[in-house]
C-alpha cells in the first residue's frame, strides 16, 4: 500500500468490518420495496446521526439521504459515493439464516414477496462503513465527500417518480457539485475480484407499457367480441424477432414479464395490459427498438379488429465509463484489491441509474465479485463445495460477507485519492 491513507482505511475497516456485517444482515432481513424504504432510510439516518459529520439530508425523492463531510479547509473537490438501497418483488431461497421472511400486501399490484435478490443490502452497509471510517479520518482529508445513499434504483411504481434522476430534479447533489461520483455492484465474480469496462457497463433501458382493447363478450360466443388475448400473444411471440431488425452486432433484449386482463374463464375481456422492459448495449439504438415496438403492437393490434396504445417511461441512460476515468482510477483498484484481482468484465444488459449521475458529473461504475467463484485456466469456475454463479435478480442470490470489508475500503480509497488530486482524469 502506497496512498497516503491506505494504512488508516485498512486498518479502520478490520475494526469496523463486524459491525458492517451486522447491518447488513439487518437490512437484508428487513428489505422494501422501491418508494416504500421509509424502515430501511431510518435505519440509515440513525447511524449517519451518530457519525462526525456536517449535514445529513432526508426525504430526497422520497427516502432518500445525502450525508456530507467536509474535511480540512483549502480542499475544493467533492467525492459523491453512491448506494442504493430498494429490494425487489422475489421470494428468498438462499438459505441464509437472515433471510427475509417479508411479504409487502399494500405495494401496487401486490402482495409482494420482498427480498435483496440484488444486493443493495451490501452497498448501503459498504457505504455506511465508508462513512464511518472516512468520518474518523475528516481532518486529513481536503475537500468534500458526499455519501449519497439513493432509493428506488429498480424503478418506481409506474405512477410514481423516484430514483436518481428525481433525487437530481430535487437538488440532491447541487451544493457542493461532485466533481466525481464512485459506485460498484455487487455481482457473480469471485469474491474479492473488481470488474471493469471501458464504454458502456452497462445498458440503457426503459420500461414498455402496451394497453390492448377489444370488445367484451361472453366465452361462448366469441363471435360477439373483439378478444385481445391473442392480440396480446402475438405481440409477445413477435417480440422475440425484434431483434432481426436492429443491427445484429448491437445486443438488445426485450421482455414482457408481466399481463393484466380484465377477463374471466367465461369472459372475453375488454383490455389487455401488457408490461415490460427494453434493453439496448447501444444506447442510440432505443428510439428505433421503440419504433419498431410501437408499429408493431399496434400493426397486429389492427389486425385483429383491436386497438393498441404503446407508451414508455422510466428511461434510464447507458452506464458508460469513460476510458479517462478508468485509466485514472485503475492504479486506486489495484491497490486495494491486487492487481491480479481486477479484471475486465463484457457489456451487459443489465441497467442501473447510477447513470444518471455519472452523465451529470463524471466518474466511474465498477462491478465488485461477491460469490464463490475462481478463475481456473481463464475460465471462471465454482469452488470446491461452493454455491457457485448465481446471477441477481435470482430467488437463489447470494452474497458472501467477505466482500463487505473490501467494498469499504474501495469506498474510502477512491475518496481519498480523489481528494487528494492522485485520482483524476487527464486534461
Amino acid at each position: 500500500m502506497t496512498g497516503v491513507l491506505d494504512e488508516e482505511i485498512y486498518h479502520l475497516t478490520g475494526q469496523l468490518e463486524p459491525a458492517v456485517t451486522r447491518w447488513r444482515h439487518w437490512l437484508h432481513e428487513h428489505p422494501e420495496l422501491p418508494n416504500r424504504e421509509k424502515n430501511t432510510a431510518a435505519y440509515i439516518k440513525r447511524h449517519l446521526d451518530t457519525l462526525k459529520l456536517d449535514e445529513v439530508r432526508g426525504g430526497i425523492a422520497g427516502h432518500g439521504i445525502v450525508g456530507v463531510l467536509r474535511g480540512k479547509p483549502g480542499g475544493d473537490r467533492v467525492m459523491a459515493l453512491r448506494a442504493d438501497f430498494d429490494a425487489l418483488p422475489v421470494r428468498e431461497t438462499a438459505g441464509v439464516a437472515f433471510a427475509s421472511k417479508v411479504v409487502d400486501a399494500d405495494y401496487p399490484g401486490g402482495p409482494f414477496p420482498v427480498a435483496h435478490a440484488c444486493g443493495h443490502d451490501c452497498h448501503t452497509a459498504m457505504l455506511m462503513g465508508a462513512a464511518s471510517v472516512l468520518s474518523q479520518l475528516k481532518g486529513k482529508l481536503s475537500g468534500t465527500v458526499l455519501f449519497v445513499f439513493q432509493p428506488a434504483e429498480e424503478g418506481p411504481p409506474p405512477d410514481e417518480k423516484g430514483g436518481a434522476a428525481q433525487m437530481l430534479a430535487e437538488g440532491a447533489l447541487d451544493n457542493p457539485a461532485p466533481t466525481m461520483v464512485y459506485g460498484h455492484h455487487v455481482v457473480p465474480l469471485p469474491t474479492g475480484y473488481v470488474g471493469y469496462r471501458t464504454g458502456n457497463q452497462f445498458g440503457a433501458s426503459c420500461v414498455v407499457k402496451a394497453v390492448i382493447t377489444g370488445r367484451q363478450a361472453h366465452g361462448s360466443t366469441p363471435w360477439q367480441g373483439k378478444d385481445p388475448i391473442p392480440v396480446a400473444a402475438a405481440i409477445i411471440e413477435a417480440t422475440g424477432q425484434m431483434y432481426r431488425q436492429v443491427n445484429g452486432f448491437n445486443p438488445i433484449t426485450i421482455t414482457i414479464g408481466h399481463m393484466e386482463d380484465t377477463g374471466r374463464f367465461n369472459i372475453i375481456g375488454q383490455q389487455v395490459t401488457l408490461w415490460g422492459t427494453i434493453r439496448c448495449a447501444i444506447e442510440s439504438d432505443m428510439p428505433k427498438i421503440q419504433d419498431i415496438v410501437t408499429r408493431t403492437a399496434t400493426g397486429t393490434a389492427h389486425a385483429y379488429d383491436c386497438t393498441a396504445e404503446v407508451t414508455y417511461r422510466q428511461e434510464i441512460p447507458a452506464v458508460r465509463n469513460q476510458k479517462s476515468w478508468v485509466d485514472a482510477a485503475l492504479p486506486t483498484l489495484e491497490r486495494v484489491v491486487g492487481k491480479d484481482r481486477v479484471v475486465q468484465t463484457p457489456a451487459t444488459l443489465g441497467y442501473d441509474d447510477v447513470s444518471e449521475f455519472l452523465n451529470r458529473y463524471g466518474g466511474l461504475y465498477v462491478m465488485l465479485g461477491c460469490q464463490d467463484l475462481q478463475f481456473k485456466d481463464g475460465e471462471m469456475v465454482p469452488v470446491k463445495d461452493g454455491k457457485g454463479a448465481v446471477i441477481n435478480h435470482s430467488s437463489d442470490f447470494y452474497a458472501n460477507d467477505a466482500v463487505l470489508a473490501t467494498g469499504v475500503r474501495l469506498h474510502a480509497t477512491i475518496a481519498a485519492d480523489h481528494l487528494s488530486g492522485r485520482l483524476s482524469p487527464a486534461t
